[in-house]
């Protein structure tokens, strides 16, 4: 299905980092082709992406558009509401995606994992996340790799699981949805955090909250493309090249220098993922 595209923003000031998109899925949303995609992204100085795995096709596929295309490393794993779903193949296919894990120098972290209670909601689906969430913690471990988590209305379990497993040395709160309690939670643990298009979003003063007592060197800033498209583009669909819209928004609200905040954006990927591609 292919939906129209916004046209794109004026260039960012210098080149910066979305640190959580899905090009495949943007592909087929709106019919961006993936080289498309990194080329329009990289126009408007976002030139480097973290293309984000949910199951073990889309693992597999992502560590083929980083091996392409140097702008892009991947990120590997079975998303939680993947893993509620497979009932008994999840083993089988936690053993495909270990397998993955160690595969290519351009896999630089583990997940999408973590926990879902909004679309699993019986107990035995969230049984199945959290065995799936403690084995990708444990690969990240094993590799040395970051960690990648999707937390959607189960923060504390999150955080639970964390505490049991070992917090991870280096994790991303991928789309941070909390406030800023949660938010300080997370940093006590070391996390970074990472900002979607909906902080822009006016009732998500909570998460604006999130975002003011975040350090800078723990702040990263996201698409989670093609969903989650910031004002004033909200509801079309979204992708890397419109990344600058968060960015502007976030540097404007922090009083930052917009030159200064792209390359504070750009070192805190480095620092959580490792350098890679275009400007470092």
């Amino acid at each position: 299905m292919s939906r129209e595209l916004p046209a794109a923003p004026e260039p960012l000031p210098a080149s910066t980092t979305d640190a959580h998109t899905h090009l495949l899925s943007t592909r087929e949303y709106s019919g961006l082709a993936v080289a498309d995609a990194v080329a329009r992204a990289s126009a408007v100085g976002v030139t480097r992406l973290v293309e984000v795995g949910c199951d073990v096709a889309s693992s597999r596929a992502a560590i083929e558009i980083a091996e392409v295309h140097p702008e892009v490393i991947a990120c590997v794993a079975l998303h939680p509401n993947d893993a509620a779903r497979a009932g008994v193949r999840l083993a089988a296919e936690l053993d495909q995606l270990a397998a993955l894990v160690g595969s290519s120098a351009r896999v630089r972290g583990v997940g999408e994992t973590g926990l879902d209670y909004f679309r699993t909601t019986d107990e035995e689906g969230k049984r199945r996340q959290r065995e799936s969430f403690a084995a990708h913690l444990a690969w990240a471990r094993e590799h040395g790799l970051a960690i990648v988590i999707h937390d959607r209305d189960a923060h504390a379990d999150v955080l639970d699981v964390l505490d049991a497993e070992g917090v991870p040395e280096r994790f991303m709160m991928h789309c941070f949805s909390g406030d800023a309690a949660f938010a300080r939670q997370c940093l006590d643990r070391g996390a970074w955090l990472s900002f979607p298009g909906t902080v822009t979003f006016k009732p998500n003063d909570a998460l604006r909250e999130a975002f003011d007592l975040t350090p800078d060197d723990r702040l990263l800033v996201e698409t989670d493309a093609p969903y989650l498209t910031p004002v004033p583009l909200r509801g079309k669909p979204n992708a890397s090249y419109l990344l600058p819209h968060t960015v502007r928004f976030l540097a404007q609200r922090r009083g930052a220098d917009l030159t200064e905040f792209c390359g504070l954006l750009a070192a805190n990927a480095s620092a959580l993922f490792g350098d890679w591609g275009r400007d470092g």
